[in-house]
């Protein structure tokens, strides 16, 4: 278990923690004002990308060149390390609606959070972890400004705002969850 400590300490989990904790109660605080609600999908999926932006943060270590000659295998750590950041981030969002302010449905809270997760991931790999937050904060500048459309592309460029069980949302959100955290696991992150 003394592993797994150190390995949290380096990846700053406590700080991203704490980040994810705050941003999640800080949209809790501006939805108590009762404009946003379940129909108005724009404060949880701005949530749910400060929770994953907050967690892409320890998505490298101190020293990428010394994690890539550890004698362990990378490949399983890293692959929990995306899916409970994910996790987190989903459970922050789900506890803060609990307290009264019902923001979004829950698979609408899974699907995003898995799918920005999945993005943060592919960010550090392409950008490296110091910059793995770009990626959910630029997809969801351009979804905050996009006109709504019916086209599948479209549709695919906005996944984040789409209701739940929207076809091309949550297949789209399921490629980034999937190719983030495979090329993440396989990869790591970028020098």
């Amino acid at each position: 278990m003394r592993w797994a400590l150190l390995y949290a300490r380096s990846r700053q989990v406590p700080a991203s923690l704490a980040a994810v904790v705050i941003s999640a109660a800080a949209v809790w605080a501006l939805a108590r004002d009762g404009h946003a609600g379940p129909s108005d999908p724009r404060l949880p999926a701005l949530a749910l990308t400060m929770g994953a932006t907050a967690g892409s943060i320890g998505l490298g270590g101190q020293d990428v060149a010394l994690d890539r000659t550890a004698a362990i295998r990378w490949v399983p750590r890293r692959t929990v390390h995306v899916l409970l950041i994910g996790a987190v981030v989903a459970a922050a969002l789900t506890a803060v609606q609990s307290l009264g302010e019902d923001l979004a449905a829950l698979a609408f809270v899974v699907r995003d959070s898995a799918g920005l997760t999945g993005l943060a991931a592919a960010g550090a790999v392409l950008l490296g972890a110091r910059h793995a937050w770009t990626l959910p904060v630029a997809w969801l500048a351009f979804t905050l400004v996009a006109p709504p459309s019916a086209d599948v592309p479209m549709q695919v460029m906005t996944w984040m705002l789409l209701p739940p069980g929207t076809t091309a949302g949550t297949w789209t959100a399921l490629a980034l969850a999937a190719g983030g955290t495979t090329a993440y696991a396989l990869a790591g992150p970028r020098r």
